[in-house]
């Protein structure tokens, strides 16, 4: 099963979750490499150029212009997704200058589910991560963890190395750990289909099974069960559940209304339909314990709505919206939510495609970086069967960006289209020159 990324490209997707994601990886590593930037087609320096010719615009008219033009670019794109094949989109950028752009467009046969709107909760799935670490660094920061604290501390016994893999190495994915969601045992849990809540004392053991992929700290390879390991600290450490931790240290400071920390299928507000192909409409390439999904089938694919993905925890829990997570992602940046030294550490990132390549893919503490050819973005991006995330943000927070697709299974060409997508969004956020 791959479910990791490794695209020496911008921009930068990778280290999707779930072994239900192959069609959406596998393909992205064949697609996005060789397809051309679409940056200089929405950035807004390139539009002032071509605009020079026929007069200096107003300097009221200059920016309104370079936001339609990124709106209409981005529908387009939307547009072209849903025509190809995905059920639905969301777009939303905030350039840190007026009212964001938001839109959203579906299929037609989606609409007797759900009218699809940009402010409908999604389920983030890896994006869960960039939480969980905020989470650890509030703990350093108060002295109740360490980054240099083993694994067996906490969980003695209970992880593959535990003495040797600190929390760092957890949380930028440098233990060596194996990804459960490679293990075929999961397969009915990560497609709906095994009412068994996986717990993380569970799929540690499961993963215990596992040799090491390499010596911790020698290495990068994104591993989900790294996360399941901090989500069981974080709960050793505060005595708390995660679904509290998060509403009572996250959400509830930021006031972030549509945000929590799944334990079941509810939903708390207006929510995006997730879908999937039906099996027999799968493409062909996908493994036989991944093309059967729970859910209702209609129009040749399956509402996994409902589905609750009972292996979901720290790594992919967090349901959201992308007015929510703007807003989380400000509060972050601007060290809000940690004091300098602890986000300087988020920050702080190793190589994803190893030292010959230091500059171009990073990860840091639960959070990655990549070089666009607008400007360096922080982002994430998650995956879970009906949902596929991707947040952004400059380094203050100040300007950030979402797209969310409802499904995780796209074909060649959704993949260069979503590829377009990634690189206009990247550098939308980059419309407006910071004040």
């Amino acid at each position: 099963m791959h479910v990791n990324v490794h695209v020496r490209r911008r921009p930068h997707l990778t280290a999707f979750r779930a072994a239900a994601t192959i069609a959406v990886s596998a393909a992205l590593a064949a697609t996005i490499a060789a397809t051309p930037s679409s940056a200089n087609t929405i950035h807004a320096s390139t539009a002032a150029r071509e605009s020079a010719a026929a007069g200096p615009p107003t300097l009221s008219a200059a920016p309104q212009d370079a936001t339609a033009q990124t709106r209409a670019h981005l529908r387009e794109l939307a547009r072209k997704l849903v025509e190809e094949g995905v059920p639905g989109v969301i777009v939303r950028v905030d350039d840190g200058h007026g009212k964001p752009i938001e839109l959203s467009e579906q299929a037609a046969w989606t609409k007797k589910d759900h009218r699809l709107r940009a402010d409908d909760e999604v389920r983030e799935a890896s994006n869960t991560k960039t939480v969980m670490a905020t989470l650890v660094l509030q703990l350093v920061a108060e002295h109740r963890l360490a980054l240099t604290d083993p694994v067996d501390k906490w969980l003695p016994g209970q992880v593959r190395n535990g003495r040797a893999i600190t929390l760092r190495m957890l949380l930028n994915h440098t233990s060596g750990l194996f990804d459960y969601t490679d293990d075929p045992a999961l397969a009915p849990a990560l497609t709906g289909r095994d009412s068994h809540i996986w717990t993380s004392t569970e799929i540690l053991s499961l993963v215990s099974r596992h040799p090491a992929l390499f010596e911790p700290g020698a290495e990068w390879s994104y591993s989900n069960t790294n996360y399941i390991a901090i989500g069981a600290i974080l709960e050793k450490a505060t005595g708390k559940n995660l679904a509290a931790l998060v509403r009572d240290r996250i959400a509830g400071p930021l006031r972030l209304r549509h945000t929590f920390y799944a334990t079941g299928p509810a939903w708390h507000a207006r929510h995006a339909h997730g879908y999937e192909p039906d099996a027999a409409h799968m493409p062909p390439d996908i493994p036989d314990d991944f093309k059967t999904y729970a859910g209702p089938q209609h129009d040749d694919h399956v509402d996994v709505t409902g589905d609750y993905v009972t292996a979901d925890g720290a790594d992919a829990a967090i349901v959201s919206t992308a007015g929510d997570w703007s807003r989380f992602y400000d509060a972050l940046m601007s060290g809000r939510l940690l004091p300098g030294a602890q986000l300087a550490q988020m920050r702080t990132t190793v190589p994803e495609d190893g030292p010959a390549d230091p500059d171009e893919l990073g990860y840091g503490l639960g959070i990655e970086t990549a070089k666009t050819d607008c400007g360096t973005v922080w982002d994430h991006v998650g995956v879970v069967p009906g949902y596929a995330t991707y947040n952004v943000t400059d380094s203050t927070g100040h300007r950030t960006a979402a797209f969310f697709f409802a499904t995780s299974t796209l074909t060649q060409q959704e993949h260069r289209t979503g590829a377009a997508l990634m690189d206009a969004v990247n550098c939308a956020i980059f419309d407006q020159p910071a004040h």
